[in-house]
């Protein structure tokens, strides 16, 4: 009777914690997706093309 008692309560332990991660899972996808909509919104990353682009300081000209 222990037994089967430990037994079902691992299993609604362990079907808790998968609600959770899934729960955790699509809250840190939201975080993601709201934080790239702003990051292009804001135009902080221009073109996401991971081009480095350095600066010129004035009077410089560009290296060919």
């Amino acid at each position: 009777m222990a037994i089967q008692a430990e037994h079902e309560l691992h299993k609604r332990r362990k079907s808790r914690n998968i609600g959770l991660g899934l729960v955790l899972a699509g809250l840190i996808a939201i975080v993601f997706g709201l934080t790239v909509v702003k990051v292009q919104q804001l135009g902080a990353v221009q073109g996401f093309d991971h081009v480095v682009r350095p600066e010129l300081l004035p009077g410089e000209e560009a290296p060919r």
